[in-house]
């Protein structure tokens, strides 16, 4: 029988190029997750930090 490895992102309404983005910003920079929020934001994406805190862990 055969499995299908299931994606991580398919509970998520976002597109995971999105998700992979703000987490990204997160982690490689020293950025706090408002910050995040306001870069993305200036980019048309609408995310809250509470989002980028619940993608992160």
């Amino acid at each position: 029988m055969w499995r299908t490895k299931l994606s991580p992102f398919r509970y998520f309404k976002t597109s995971p190029e999105i998700i992979r983005l703000a987490v990204m910003f997160y982690v490689r920079y020293p950025l706090s997750l408002r910050n995040v929020e306001d870069l993305l934001h200036e980019r048309g994406i609408g995310i809250s930090h509470e989002t980028v805190r619940f993608w992160w862990n």
